[in-house]
């Protein structure tokens, strides 16, 4: 499991997501990861965060401890409350 820097500069006003630090199997899956974990994937359209996942940018920061639970998670986000 890796973790990743997931992050969006195309909605980024006041009461959006800008990016967040997450844990997932693949680039792919990561770039389908929400971070507002309540929603988890790409099933509906955000203001909070973009509406195509094309346009989040994934980077690959390390891997996951393998003693740690191995899921698909967000540990942490950032949201820009207005």
């Amino acid at each position: 499991m890796n973790i990743y820097l997931i992050s969006q500069d195309t909605n980024n006003g006041y009461d959006t997501y800008d990016s967040a630090i997450v844990t997932a199997e693949n680039e792919d899956v990561a770039r389908l990861i929400h971070p507002d974990p309540d929603l988890e994937e790409y099933k509906y359209k955000s203001m909070y965060w973009v509406d195509d996942p094309k346009l989040v940018t994934v980077k690959l920061l390390g891997t996951l401890d393998p003693d740690m639970p191995q899921k698909t998670s967000v540990l942490l986000a950032s949201f820009n409350a207005g």
